[in-house]
């Protein structure tokens, strides 16, 4: 099993490497992404313009050779647009499916928060169930299909907050922030020296890791042990958010279930096959603070979810 572990280590650094010779820094969102897609789970990427959230879906897609579709969220935009639809085709005489961009493995819903929630809705069966239903049929999607969306988290003129239901359906919300100074400069570095690329291959990412990999690498998550203090530990972070005064909507059920999950891969990663409570907190930012719904005299304070789970933390036992 140690070989097992040792392997699986190498191999995702071989991910993230490559999909670093495009993208500079940004190495939590990539690590994130990446348990993620192991985990099976669904990613939103809030953050301003211009930090690498469409590079990163792109560079992972590329390192894992899975197949990208993208699709520009907008105010106009149907359901049917999402998903597709049935034509009626001249030369047969009959209705053929028309696929939409939904049918790929990693989706870019790109700015997701500019459609009406009519159209939002046409992704929660496929989150969930991997599927969707075009004129009461039901169509699978790809065994690897995986949404990564993105938002930006101040322009609010034109955008359409996500219902809650959706918002629980993703595993993580990674906050993409702005890169540090030295990381700044070597972007700035780059484009002086007119190396700079927004296409994965022109900048030398190559696929490491196959899909039929990808797939069989995602059994080894029901191998990590997860002990009954760190399981309860785990439990009383997700109750202790319903009875916490600064927040009126506290974390569910799938949230508990999502965390640990994010856990044990955080933990095979680490090439570990137990979790600790370190990896329950490291998790917990990504998976849990989306979730939940500040009171308004929280908000009117200037407090911030983040914020808040911390603090909730520092009230809880850590198992020994």
């Amino acid at each position: 099993m140690s070989e097992s572990l040792n392997a699986l280590s190498a191999r995702a650094e071989s991910v993230l490497n490559e999909a670093q010779k495009v993208v500079v820094g940004q190495r939590h969102a990539l690590e994130s992404m990446l348990i993620a897609l192991l985990a099976q789970g669904h990613v939103l990427l809030e953050g301003v313009p211009g930090t690498a959230k469409t590079l990163m879906v792109r560079a992972l897609s590329a390192s894992l050779g899975l197949s990208t579709g993208r699709i520009q969220f907008t105010p106009d935009l149907m359901p049917s647009d999402v998903v597709g639809t049935h034509v009626f085709d001249v030369a047969s005489g009959q209705f053929q499916l028309r696929r939409g961009p939904i049918f790929t493995e990693l989706l870019l819903a790109d700015e997701i928060n500019r459609a009406p929630a009519k159209t939002q809705s046409a992704l929660l069966e496929a989150m969930q169930e991997r599927q969707v239903s075009i004129d009461g049929t039901e169509q699978p999607l790809p065994e690897a299909f995986t949404v990564f969306a993105t938002q930006n988290p101040i322009d609010h003129e034109g955008t359409y907050p996500l219902p809650e239901a959706e918002l629980d359906r993703f595993l993580m919300k990674i906050r993409v922030d702005y890169p540090s100074e030295a990381e700044e400069d070597e972007i700035l570095r780059r484009a002086n020296a007119s190396v700079v690329s927004t296409v994965p291959s022109a900048a030398g990412v190559t696929q490491v890791m196959s899909r039929e990999e990808l797939l069989a690498l995602r059994a080894l998550g029901a191998t990590v042990r997860v002990d009954d203090g760190v399981r309860r530990y785990a439990l009383q972070i997700i109750r202790a958010t319903r009875s916490t005064p600064q927040i009126l909507l506290g974390a569910g059920p799938r949230a508990g279930l999502h965390l640990l999950v994010a856990a044990r891969w955080r933990a095979l990663l680490s090439g570990r096959t137990f979790v600790t409570p370190d990896d329950v907190r490291g998790m917990l930012g990504d998976v849990i603070a989306h979730r939940l719904t500040l009171t308004p005299d929280a908000e009117l304070s200037g407090l911030d979810t983040a914020e808040v789970l911390e603090g909730l933390c520092e009230r809880v036992e850590v198992p020994r």
